[in-house]
């Protein structure tokens, strides 16, 4: 590995440490980063790297391992009543992943255990009570399907969630918050952000029947027919009968247990104290107009968190086992295969016109006059930096400022009428074709349904096994994939990093 390395100049830092940090998110090892670097990233006839003075240039980015860190209960008890505030129920493994994400920590297991038995020993005896339902389904690689689904639980608050994930790398694409999820033209945008924002997509697009699903249906459809015209006369798009969604409802599962009871608890305080009033339009407004960004941003953090962490170890899990991101950028290496589809920017920007024009209300955070005098008691507030600790003082301030504006009053009929006007009724047909086929629905005699779309939805055929072959140099490859529901898990089952 580094041969050759003692005479030739180090690669730029600057060229080389996204990459590191990169890495360091997936917890890759300092070998495996090394190899990566030296494998993608670095010209070897130019520059020469060795492990000395890579982990010399990786402690200089202040990247230090658990050894390194050497944390006690001490130095990890202010962090950690810091996340149990917005994560209450997270167990061991979450903690310890989000000590190294939001907070730059590496702690061991055992520390995080200790800390846990010491202050929290209640949490101990539910987890180790805890029942877990597990449901089984399999997808042939990566970008095979796209799972869609949305969450609402919130909407209670006037807040509305909805999720996109690739259920074969456990890859989440997107999950987002807004005023509402039920809009086919705000649905179709995730999808199509995401695709814009990776540059493909997968071969079909999944979701529970419903005319909110209508648009991203045909947007799937529509861009699949475009870079393929065999397909013209087929629907790209799975209609998953109830309960079928299954990766989506493990994801909103989890999230139910690891993110929402912190977030919940600060909400449900404005209610509570009869600081916010959802039937109130300026109450709903000021609450849209500041929430919503900074939950937004939480979610995004909870997303990366995820895609950047190793799924638990499971012997009955079958593969691929590791970081969703690292699974997705480079399949090969856990013998998959990459179903994507690049899609064109004039197909996409002609999908976008047709079903999610950027102009539409649904994309406007609060109308636009609002938004103006917002902004500009806001900045009268000395614009203070949003914290779970502080939103509900932001709030009721801005609150304050909004009911005594006097020229507010010219424009409260309006925003009333924008506040009520949600439902986006049936807007527009479903393209029309037929089907994938219905292996989904008979399932195999282990009660295991494909729902990708390989083959227009029958499965691999003799020249996708070669292909795994291949990759798999010889060994045996298994095709099916089983996601389930936070599983217990013994010590000795976690990596340690």
């Amino acid at each position: 590995m580094g041969h050759g390395n003692q005479n030739k100049p180090l690669p730029p830092l600057e060229t080389i440490s996204p990459h590191i940090l990169r890495y360091w998110k997936m917890r890759k090892t300092d070998k495996e980063m090394l190899e990566l670097l030296q494998t993608n990233h670095i010209d070897l006839d130019k520059y020469g790297l060795g492990m000395t003075r890579f982990r010399e240039i990786r402690a200089k980015m202040g990247l230090t391992r658990t050894r390194q860190q050497a944390h006690t209960l001490e130095s990890i008890q202010e962090p950690m009543i810091s996340l149990r505030k917005k994560y209450p129920k997270a167990g061991s493994r979450e903690i310890i992943s989000l000590l190294f994400h939001e907070k730059g920590m590496s702690v061991s297991r055992d520390l995080v255990t200790q800390y846990f038995h010491t202050f929290e020993p209640l949490l101990i005896k539910e987890r180790k009570a805890r029942r877990l339902q597990r449901r089984r389904f399999w997808s042939a690689g990566v970008n095979d399907l796209w799972a869609v689904d949305q969450h609402d639980k919130w909407k209670k608050f006037g807040l509305a969630l909805h999720t996109g994930i690739d259920p074969f790398p456990g890859k989440t694409h997107w999950m987002k918050v807004w005023w509402t999820n039920n809009n086919p033209k705000l649905i179709a945008s995730y999808y199509l952000d995401a695709v814009d924002t990776t540059g493909y997509m997968p071969l079909v697009s999944q979701s529970d029947p419903g005319s909110e699903n209508y648009r991203i249906a045909n947007a799937q459809t529509v861009l699949r027919h475009w870079h393929d015209p065999d397909l013209i006369g087929t629907i790209q798009h799975r209609w998953m009968r109830h309960k079928k969604n299954v990766m989506p409802e493990i994801a909103w599962s989890q999230l139910r247990r690891r993110f929402t009871p912190g977030f919940e608890d600060i909400l449900q305080l404005g209610v509570t104290n009869d600081w916010y009033d959802i039937g109130k339009p300026l109450d709903a407004l000021v609450f849209r107009w500041l929430f919503i960004p900074w939950i937004q941003q939480e979610l995004d953090s909870y997303v990366e968190r995820l895609n950047n962490t190793r799924k638990r170890a499971d012997r009955n899990k079958i593969l691929p086992h590791g970081v969703p991101n690292d699974i997705c950028e480079s399949p090969e290496r856990y013998g998959c295969l990459d179903f994507k589809v690049k899609v064109e920017k004039d197909a996409l920007d002609h999908v976008r016109r047709l079903y999610a024009p950027p102009d539409d209300p649904v994309f406007e955070l609060v109308p636009s006059t609002f938004d103006e005098f917002a902004k500009v008691l806001y900045t009268s507030m000395g614009s203070p930096v949003v914290t779970g600790e502080n939103i509900w003082d932001i709030y009721r301030a801005l609150l304050f400022r909004v009911e005594r504006l006097e020229v507010a009053v010219d424009y409260i009929a309006e925003w009333e009428t924008c506040l009520a006007d949600m439902d986006p009724g049936s807007d527009i047909d479903l393209v029309a074709g037929k089907e994938l086929g219905d292996r989904v629905d008979t399932g195999n005699d282990e009660g295991q349904y494909y729902m990708g779309g390989v083959n227009n939805g029958q499965g691999l055929d003799a020249s996708h096994i070669l292909q795994l072959e291949a990759l798999d140099d010889g060994g045996e490859i298994e095709l099916e994939v089983q996601f389930s529901d936070e599983e217990p898990v013994e010590k000795d089952a976690l990596d340690e990093w």
